[in-house]
Formats: C-alpha cells, sequence, structure tokens
C-alpha cells in the first residue's frame, strides 16, 4: 500500500498523460529520493538536499548518465507539480550522452578489405576508395 503523498503524486503523473512505466520510475525515484533524506518532506528540503542525492548516485552508486537524468527529472516533477516549487540554481544539471567517434579505417586496413572481396563488391569497394582520394 502507498502512502497518500505518493498516490497524489501517481494521480498527477496520471494526469498528465505519462507513461506507466514513467509512472513506476518516477515514484521509485521520488521515494527513494524522500527516504535517503531520513523521510523528510519534500517541503522542508531544497536544493542541497536534492544535490548531496544526485552526488550520492553520481559517486557512490554509480550510475549512468541517463539514470542520473530520470532521477532529476523525478524531483523536478514533483517539485514543480507537487510541492509547486520550482528549483533555481541548482548547481548540477543534466548530464550530456557522450558522442562516439566514428571509427575510420586507415588506407591500409581498406585496401585489406577490398582484396578480400570479389565481383561486384570489389569494384564498388575500389571505385569509392578512389573517389575517397579525390
Amino acid at each position: 500500500m502507498s502512502s497518500p503523498y505518493l498516490e497524489m503524486i501517481r494521480s498527477e503523473l496520471r494526469t498528465r498523460r505519462y507513461s506507466i512505466q514513467t509512472e513506476k520510475v518516477y515514484l521509485y525515484w521520488i521515494k527513494y529520493f524522500i527516504l535517503f533524506n531520513d523521510k523528510k518532506h519534500p517541503d522542508g528540503m531544497g536544493n542541497y538536499n536534492i544535490e548531496r542525492f544526485l552526488n550520492n548516485l553520481a559517486v557512490n552508486k554509480q550510475v549512468s548518465g541517463a539514470t542520473q537524468n530520470q532521477a532529476l527529472c523525478a524531483i523536478m516533477l514533483l517539485y514543480r507539480y507537487i510541492v509547486k516549487r520550482e528549483i533555481k540554481g541548482l548547481s548540477y544539471s543534466f548530464t550530456k550522452r557522450e558522442k562516439a567517434l566514428p571509427t575510420v579505417l586507415t588506407h591500409e586496413e581498406t585496401l585489406t578489405i577490398i582484396n578480400k572481396l570479389s565481383g561486384k563488391y570489389r569494384l564498388i569497394a575500389s571505385i569509392l576508395e578512389i573517389l575517397k582520394r579525390i
């Protein structure tokens, strides 16, 4: 059985048409946030508590950037729509996903692959290799 406070949050999520999966995840993070802060009511907490919680996730729990973002979104929703207070000046921002650099083959690696091809595939790859050098 959930607390009336969590039921109020669930109702808000459903009113805003969040998916059931998002609802479950956001409720998890909000519960975890409250428990992490010794069951203090979110009304009495602020930036310090949020930053401490998020730092714990990043440093001690070593969760991914995407997971940190998800927890932050849940907390922001809690404060914006339930507590009715915007969180400003948070010294914690959404993490950015690292962009993967493409793997580029050397000229020798390209020639090795082309030499293993035959027929029309070898012809196409050879033409592409020539065009790349132009």
